[in-house]
């Protein structure tokens, strides 16, 4: 049994060898992905143009969704690619900020691999200055915010979207992630519930111009109404919201039913008849104006609905049925025998359907308290809706960021060179002095995106936040557009302390992950070889 297991023989010497070969391979993807999304960050941002396989492009500046595109081989790049993914999903902004960090932590480490100096004493002073970094960032350089201080709240969702392609209609974009997010939030037991993903709703429609974009205070959805004599448009309406179908049930496939006389036919039809009658009567009984459904309305329960002046919408998805349900107080009910007058929605100003382009969209709209809202999106072209709505989901998420979590620290690169600072004063050497010098790439980044004098810009930087004796925390950065030094509170640049914390934690954690790894061992073996991959480094034969 012995003989036939393929053996790794492997000197000491080469052991260590291939382990440093690894880490420095491993550092190289990792800056690689950093140096591919560098020039993202900041208000002068470039794009990247993307093509998939199927000739599709994509045209972008947000982090994850560049590399969500991008095909990499290299299983320490796709480890640096999934943490984009992961700070898209917690905070929904500072994609780039987390990967342009964590490609630094690693390439700052390189220099002590190269003095054989083991990984794992890197890691506990990264550690250290990870624990560190976030005592000072709660501590020292976060300010708290009012939430109800609309005005404030406006000026640091505009800082992330300074950044974006819609920069140039912040404005809109701020008020339209402020309008939703409050009209979301939702107080349970004490908890404040801000479900942006299934509540608000993004519509994209080619046509108009971006000027168009709005929030509507209810729901939008691309129906028509399934009769054309029913009403398109009812004000107040009883709104009526149903998950099961108005037809009749026939038996499964393998039901046989056997006709002998001549009546037995009509009397099926009688049956059926009968069974779509008394489910519409159930429904006519309340008194409703509008009926939605999930499933689908039969020819026969659309003219009795129709008799009785009431509208039909048919095939609504369950995310969609869910939001009318918010927005206009009704309840889904699963059988029409239980339908009571508690169930019916009243909370709905005005129901109508309008043709926008080629499609006809039901609107539900000046309801009284919705806790849905659907953002209506218009712009030139498809391209143009797709980056226009990227945007605006980091804007939803700072927003809702806010509401959470009220607290701020100043943007610019002002945070990342105070808390550098706050590092290098407790003159430890080694690792963790180079932690302080790594969170200096993100003001450098951005003097650099900008094409002022690098070198100049952060060493005036440097010298100012040295320098700083008052109270409170230096706030001085860059400016992302002109590439100055300037006091980031009186430009009212400030960003939530939640996203800031998740780039930290993420990049310290990557840099981490990537230098414990020591071998890369693949999991398919080549013919006549024992034992490969970029690790194995000798095998006996089988």
């Amino acid at each position: 049994m012995y003989g036939q297991q393929p053996i790794l023989v492997l000197s000491q010497n080469t052991k260590r060898e291939s382990g440093r070969k690894v880490q420095l391979e491993n550092i190289n993807a990792g800056k690689a992905i950093a140096d591919l999304i560098r020039t993202c960050l900041g208000p002068q941002a470039m794009l990247k143009m993307l093509m998939d396989p199927m000739g599709g492009i994509v045209m972008t500046n947000d982090g994850n969704a560049i590399l969500r595109e991008i095909t990499v081989q290299h299983p320490a790049a796709k480890s640096m690619i999934e943490i984009a993914r992961t700070q898209d999903e917690e905070v929904g902004d500072g994609t780039t900020s987390v990967i342009v960090l964590a490609g630094e932590m690693l390439a700052v480490s390189e220099p002590f691999l190269q003095q054989q100096i083991h990984p794992t004493v890197i890691i506990r002073a990264y550690r250290e200055a990870l624990e560190d970094m976030i005592q000072v960032m709660q501590n020292d350089v976060s300010i708290t915010l009012d939430k109800n201080d609309r005005a404030k709240m406006a000026d640091v969702v505009k800082a992330c979207v300074g950044t974006k392609f819609m920069a140039r209609w912040s404005d809109l974009a701020v008020n339209i992630a402020l309008d939703a997010v409050s009209t979301v939030a939702l107080e349970e037991n004490g908890r404040t519930e801000i479900d942006i993903k299934k509540y608000a709703k993004v519509e994209k429609i080619p046509g108009g111009s971006i000027d168009d974009c709005t929030v509507l205070r209810g729901v939008m959805l691309n129906k028509d109404v399934t009769h054309p004599k029913m009403r398109r448009r009812i004000e107040n309406p009883r709104i009526v919201l149903l998950d099961c179908s108005l037809e009749y049930k026939k038996g499964e496939s393998q039901t046989n039913v056997e006709i002998s006389g001549e009546t037995d036919f009509t009397k099926l039809l009688q049956i059926e008849e009968e069974y779509v009658k008394r489910i519409c009567d159930d429904i006519i009984a309340i008194k409703p104006d509008l009926v939605f459904t999930e499933k689908g309305v039969s020819d026969l329960a659309q003219h009795y609905l129709v008799n009785a002046g009431i509208t039909a919408i048919r095939r609504l998805r369950k995310t969609d049925n869910l939001r009318v349900a918010r927005a206009c107080g009704a309840t889904i009910v699963n059988r029409t025998e239980e339908l009571s007058e508690r169930d019916v929605g009243t909370g709905a100003g005005l129901f109508e359907i309008r043709k926008m382009g080629d499609e006809y969209f039901t609107f539900i709209t000046e309801c009284k308290d919705p806790k849905a809202c659907t953002i209506l999106l218009r712009g030139a072209s498809k391209d143009i809706l797709n980056e226009t709505e990227r945007n605006l989901q980091d804007a939803l998420h700072v927003a809702r960021n806010l509401m959470l979590e009220p607290k701020l620290v100043p943007g610019g690169g002002a945070v990342e060179m105070a808390i550098s600072q706050a590092l290098t004063r407790k003159q430890i050497q080694g690792p963790y002095r180079a932690v302080a010098q790594a969170l200096e790439i993100i003001p450098r980044t951005l003097a650099q995106n900008c094409g002022a004098n690098t070198i100049r810009t952060l060493t005036a930087l440097r010298a100012k936040h040295a320098s700083h004796s008052g109270d409170g925390p230096c706030t001085w950065g860059i400016n992302g557009v002109t590439g100055e030094i300037v006091d980031m509170k009186v430009e009212g640049v400030w960003e939530p302390l939640s996203v800031k914390m998740q780039v930290y934690k993420t990049a310290v954690e990557t840099a981490i992950l990537l230098l414990r790894i020591d071998d890369i061992v693949s999991g398919s073996k080549k013919r006549g070889d024992g034992v490969t991959g970029p690790g194995a480094a000798a095998a006996g034969q089988e």
